[in-house]
């Protein structure tokens, strides 16, 4: 067992916290997580089903303000389930590359 490392824990509960805000700023972002899920799908990624639970909540998020709220209440929550889930998060290419800059680890202080 490696100890936790609380920097990262703590920098990825930053990055989804801003994705939340970014989606709500920006709902049609939610096409690009959408996009890599079809393409990780055709490519025969191993975690479909934690794929196909992101998809439907996307979805969801696209069609209505409560889909939008759910999606966000889970990147914005911190549990053990929550943080598992987000393991096989669909979001690479949503942020600009200064943006993901911010939530890389690495001690620039």
């Amino acid at each position: 067992m490696h100890e936790h490392d609380d920097t990262g824990d703590k920098l990825e509960h930053a990055y989804f916290c801003y994705l939340a805000d970014k989606f709500e700023r920006e709902p049609e972002l939610l096409e690009i997580p959408l996009r890599n899920i079809a393409r990780w799908l055709d490519r025969g990624h191993r975690a479909v089903k934690r794929l196909l639970q992101w998809q439907d909540l996307i979805t969801k998020a696209q069609k209505s303000r409560d889909g939008m709220r759910e999606l966000s209440a889970l990147l914005r929550a911190d549990d053990e389930e929550t943080r598992f889930f987000k393991g096989f998060a669909p979001f690479p290419g949503v942020l600009t590359e200064e943006e993901s800059d911010q939530f890389l680890c690495s001690s620039r202080h």
